[in-house]
């Protein structure tokens, strides 16, 4: 089939790699522009496009899209077949929904409805799911509300951090997005609909997601968020006033009653007391302005005192 694709982070990669090795035609890629990135602020051009030029594809990175009449103008000459979204980065515009005979077909992350939106992968980690997957689905204007195409499980390992999921949905989603053109092309997928009452949300994550609250949730709860928050925004709390990152967690078996954010630090072992009598132990830290270290060096000079709580 004639093509465009639009995408632009690593997530992207696998599908790009698996339409050109199906022999799609793809006239043109389109990716966001390329962006200032670490500390040194260089201007990087983002996977996709890096893998397009690679690749001997045109690409195009407008700024915007939705009023842009160039642009526009191009993808109408092209005339695709279908428009194909993975993880672009910018709302598909009406005229641009309408364009291909297929429409735009969108790989998304999660087993839809569930975890609409933005951070699908993180949310389903972060919320102890044992079965997340891909779903590719026909866009439409509402939030990840198109007809469903095709669904596949994928198994969330109880260890996985999401940027390891990340990994496998990206490559496992690739034969799917292709199985799902193949299965428009010869009429063998017909779209259904979405049980919008089962709908959840996957909300853009806030610095804030990251903060561990020991009241409200159990020691299990913290251990999954902060799985699913990895590398950003991580998992943090506060120490006399200065802001603790938790670098590497794990649950603890100890059930001692105990006040939340509690922390009981034998054994030169640093656990914290969270909801229900659960505990979790932080083992590796970093205090602000300090260096990363592991907890148990961190207690040789920290000055803890008994029934100290963090939170």
């Amino acid at each position: 089939m004639r093509l465009v694709f639009c995408g632009t982070p690593h997530f992207a990669v696998p599908t790009l790699q698996a339409l050109i090795a199906a022999g799609h035609e793809i006239p043109l890629v389109v990716s966001q522009p390329d962006r200032p990135v670490g500390r040194s602020q260089v201007l990087t051009a983002p996977p996709i496009k890096e893998t397009a030029v690679a690749a001997g594809l045109e690409v195009t990175q407008p700024e915007k899209i939705k009023n842009n009449a160039e642009f526009r103008a191009r993808l109408e000459a092209i005339a695709p077949d279908a428009i194909v979204v993975v993880a672009y980065g910018r709302i598909i515009p009406p005229w641009m929904l309408a364009l291909p005979r297929l429409g735009c077909i969108n790989l998304h992350a999660s087993l839809l409805p569930k975890y609409r939106g933005a951070a699908p992968i993180q949310w389903a980690v972060a919320m102890g799911e044992a079965v997340t997957g891909n779903t590719t689905m026909l866009l439409e204007q509402g939030l990840d509300t198109g007809p469903i195409l095709l669904q596949r499980e994928v198994a969330i390992g109880p260890e996985q951090t999401s940027p390891d999921l990340f990994d496998v949905l990206a490559k496992k989603g690739a034969p799917h997005v292709v199985e799902t053109l193949a299965g428009l092309h010869d009429g063998t997928i017909v779209p259904r609909q979405q049980d919008h009452a089962r709908a959840t949300l996957a909300p853009i994550l806030d610095r804030t997601d990251g903060r561990m609250d020991f009241a409200g949730r159990t020691a299990m709860e913290i251990w999954n968020r902060w799985r699913g928050f990895q590398p950003w925004p991580g998992a943090y709390t506060v120490l006399d006033g200065r802001k603790l990152i938790a670098h590497k967690v794990r649950v603890d078996g100890k059930t001692a009653p105990g006040l939340p954010g509690e922390v009981d630090f034998a054994d030169r072992r640093l656990l914290v007391a969270c909801a229900q009598n659960t505990w979790i132990e932080i083992t590796e830290l970093q205090l602000e302005g300090k260096k990363r270290m592991a907890a148990s060096d961190f207690l040789r000079g920290a000055g803890l005192t008994p029934g100290m709580r963090l939170g």
